[in-house]
């Protein structure tokens, strides 16, 4: 069982200034400012990230999938705020930060094969489908598994497959995965996922114990098979929990 993102802590980083964003604005005024939100706190943390910015197309994606789709009806008016909202059944979908920079991070292609562990709402799962071939997205709780693939169909992302099961499992039926994103923190990155990886691949999560400092990690595996690993940026999350089934 699995939670997503709650929030994401920020030690002793002063704001600066953000240059003129030179990607194409959206008709959204809401999406606009809160892509604008997103991009000073990429500026602010890119020492820690290496990411100072969004490339193009993932800023492109990310404008093209409306996250007010994506949160209950009673959460719409705070959609583009940059803070995670409750979903229900002790879930949230995450910060809109956090995405994108996992998103950036993953660096999914237009030919890769990727794994969502934690799709909760969908909305992770939906921005990758329009930058990747095939998308895997893997949701514990029955409903949560329903509406994603509900929304899916709304929007025509017909190269998304939404799956229930054990996120720490991951789908070995289906590996290897070229990207894999999990929205839950772990204390130690699940060796089965680890295994899920393609030759090349990468595989992004925030690893640690609950309610303690977690890191957003950066898995590599080289052609070779040889894993290296990289903590990108300080993190809360709540936990990846196993499933009881």
């Amino acid at each position: 069982m699995h939670y997503h993102v709650r929030d994401i802590h920020r030690w002793g980083k002063e704001s600066r200034n953000l240059e003129s964003m030179d990607h194409e604005r959206t008709t959204d005024p809401a999406m606009n400012e809160l892509l604008a939100t997103v991009a000073r706190e990429l500026a602010e943390t890119a020492e820690e990230t290496g990411v100072e910015r969004l490339e193009p197309h993932i800023h492109e994606a990310i404008a093209a999938t409306p996250r007010d789709i994506f949160v209950a009806p009673e959460q719409r008016a705070y959609a583009h705020r940059d803070t995670p909202l409750p979903l229900g059944h002790g879930q949230t979908i995450s910060q809109p930060f956090i995405v994108a920079l996992m998103t950036q991070l993953a660096a999914p292609g237009p030919e890769h094969k990727v794994l969502d562990v934690g799709t909760g709402s969908g909305w992770q799962a939906a921005i990758l489908a329009r930058l990747a071939k095939e998308v895997h997205g893997l949701e514990v709780i029955p409903e949560l598994a329903r509406q994603a693939r509900s929304r899916m169909e709304t929007l025509g992302l017909d190269n998304v497959v939404i799956h229930e099961g054990d996120g720490w499992q991951g789908l070995p039926e289906i590996a290897p995965f070229d990207v894999i994103v999990v929205a839950a923190t772990a204390p130690e990155i699940p060796v089965a996922l680890v295994e899920q990886l393609a030759p090349g691949g990468r595989l992004i999560l925030p690893v640690g114990a609950p309610r303690s400092r977690q890191w957003l990690t950066r898995v590599e595996k080289d052609p070779q098979g040889r894993i290296r690993q990289r903590h990108v940026l300080p993190v809360a999350f709540v936990p990846l929990v196993r499933s009881s089934g």
